[in-house]
């Protein structure tokens, strides 16, 4: 955050707690709506359920679908408030780094992603070492990248693939998709996304940027000797269309 807008929160203590119970509440009532839905595309009869193209699907069903991934997109959001709220309202966030399981990462990753994806018949391929180890905050990084997977939704024909592989002294985590890739104003958007005061708000997209800022501040809060993580969005990969990339040092 810019200095002034940081003196300008820290001067307003009562407001921004009463902002952060108020967006905590929210976030619960979304999980349980969420986790609802998820439960009711979880137990819709088997022929539903089968991963069949989209048109092909029950118009419930797929309403089902469409609700949870709105749902999912608010949930992200609000989770992205409260912790850029820790960094600017309460400087001593809880940032954990420790060694972990790029294996178990994946997997939780994939188990919070896997109902939505069926529900929208998009495939979900996964490339990793299986005994690899990094040292990150496995809770931010999890977010970043779940919120990754639930854009790349938006955008993607019927496949997106999460790869991580350790490249030097970076651990590199794709989420790619097969869609038609990232605009020229997005690509933008995404080198801007390390400035808050770049950040944009667009109505007409329902796009507000928090998401990409959010991403960069949980890459720039892994630090290793010289060395601090970064995003960047890109066109192509072994998919062909939009590619949002995390490294890690």
């Amino acid at each position: 955050m810019d200095d002034d807008l940081s003196q300008h929160y820290q001067g307003s203590p009562e407001l921004l707690m009463f902002l952060a119970s108020t967006v905590h509440d929210m976030k619960n009532s979304i999980s349980v709506l969420s986790g609802t839905l998820e439960h009711l595309l979880t137990n819709v009869p088997a022929s539903a359920a089968a991963p069949v193209p989209a048109a092909a699907e029950p118009a419930q069903y797929q309403q089902l679908g469409q609700m949870l991934y709105q749902t999912r997109r608010l949930n992200d959001s609000l989770i992205q408030l409260l912790a850029l709220y820790k960094e600017v309202g309460k400087p001593g966030y809880p940032f954990d780094p420790s060694p972990r399981s790029v294996r178990e990462l994946v997997e939780q990753v994939e188990g919070q992603a896997r109902i939505l994806l069926q529900s929208r018949g998009i495939a979900f391929d996964t490339d990793f070492a299986p005994d690899a180890i990094w040292t990150f905050d496995e809770e931010l990084v999890i977010g970043v990248l779940v919120h990754a997977i639930n854009n790349a939704i938006r955008y993607t024909r019927d496949r997106i693939r999460l790869s991580v592989r350790v490249d030097g002294d970076y651990l590199e985590l794709r989420v790619e998709d097969n869609g038609d890739g990232f605009p020229p104003a997005m690509l933008a958007a995404g080198a801007q996304a390390m400035d808050v005061r770049d950040v944009q708000v667009r109505f007409s997209s329902n796009s507000s940027g928090l998401g990409l800022y959010f991403s960069s501040e949980v890459a720039r809060m892994h630090r290793h000797r010289q060395r601090t993580g970064a995003i960047a969005l890109e066109n192509g990969g072994d998919l062909g269309g939009g590619c949002f990339v995390l490294r890690l040092p």
